[in-house]
């Protein structure tokens, strides 16, 4: 059994691998501020403190050692070389969380492997990213520092239904718009490619790689097999509600250029999800060997959608976005009729 010490630890992704590893018997601990105290399992360590409080952090880990340290909040260089120093000869392996935003987008190929290579001009996230894996395996060559890299995609869970164009609320004001039968926005002609991974089917992945010897010192992607165009995605999302789906279709630098800035649909879909990828996990496999990820979206997409009607809570209205939407709508409708032909 692993002793594993998860920063964050109840997040979408963090949250199933801290089910799994406490399932499985491991001495699990997690660090984070506490506001979802409640959910953590039992048995579970918790360490409640603000990271960035250096001397607390130490104090509360004072003498322990752990095979692995995961860390799932961390999203600048600052951040990373601060954990450098808390947990440098604290562990025999860290786990950086970065992104697969952080891969070329396009890149040469839309196969994307680990190799593919790392560069967005279009999000500033992706670009910590991306610095921050660079310190990390700077550290790792220079003095040793044990790192895995570990870059997620599009990873879901029941608290919220994945799609490519919401609001700062999140999805819900997109399933509303459908059950209100409105037309939703569509990226493009919704053909480009993506890849869902439910987060239990990545936890499983995840957890393969610690205290594993061949992930020190290697990046490693984690995501289902299934490929889907993003009609497919939204189709399905229609079909677990019930009613029809009505796509618009609007370019994507377009929807960039006229977006609240603050939204950053330039990250989100010119540096992301707007553009086909195809991930090739061959090297995943074989270091977790038996590793497949087994929940079809239509199926995930199905609990999603149960969870949230059943509780209201996460039904979170975003008026703003949907009136948005409606004049994205409107400003296309009328181009497309004062430049139609007479005769049309």
């Amino acid at each position: 059994m692993l002793k594993i010490l998860i920063i964050g630890g109840t997040g979408t992704i963090s949250s199933a691998i801290t089910r799994q590893l406490t399932e499985s018997g491991h001495e699990l601990w997690l660090l984070n501020r506490g506001n979802r105290k409640n959910e953590v399992p039992e048995g579970v360590r918790q360490v409640i403190c603000d990271i960035n409080d250096e001397a607390e952090v130490l104090r509360q880990i004072d003498g322990e050692q752990f095979d692995a340290i995961c860390e799932f909040i961390g999203y600048v260089p600052t951040e990373v070389e601060r954990d450098i120093r808390l947990f440098r000869g604290r562990t025999r392996q860290y786990v950086y969380i970065s992104s697969a935003s952080a891969y070329a987008k396009p890149a040469a190929s839309h196969v994307v492997t680990e190799g593919t290579a790392l560069v967005n001009p279009h999000w500033q996230y992706s670009r910590n990213k991306i610095a921050c894996e660079e310190l990390l395996m700077r550290e790792y060559r220079e003095s040793g520092f044990p790192v895995t890299i570990v870059r997620p995609s599009h990873t879901y869970c029941e608290r919220s239904v994945p799609v490519s164009i919401h609001g700062p609320k999140g999805s819900w004001q997109v399933l509303r718009r459908m059950l209100d039968g409105k037309r939703v926005l569509v990226q493009g002609d919704g053909s480009s490619l993506w890849t869902m991974t439910w987060n239990e089917d990545f936890a499983r992945g995840f957890i393969g790689l610690l205290g594993n010897p061949k992930a020190i010192g290697e990046a490693f992607q984690i995501m289902s097999d299934e490929t889907l165009t993003w009609n497919q995605i939204y189709q399905s999302i229609a079909a677990a509600l019930g009613v029809t789906f009505k796509p618009y279709y609007v370019a994507s630098d377009f929807l960039a250029a006229v977006s609240p800035k603050e939204w950053d649909f330039e990250g989100n879909l010119l540096g992301d999800k707007s553009v086909s990828v195809v991930f090739d996990c061959a090297k995943l496999k074989r270091a977790v060997p038996g590793f497949q990820a087994t929940v079809r979206y239509d199926e995930g997409v199905r609990r999603c959608v149960s969870h949230i009607m059943a509780h209201p809570e996460l039904q979170r209205e975003d008026p703003d976005f949907d009136r948005w939407c409606d004049s994205v709508i409107e400003a296309q409708e009328n181009a497309r009729r004062s430049l139609s032909p007479k005769n049309e």
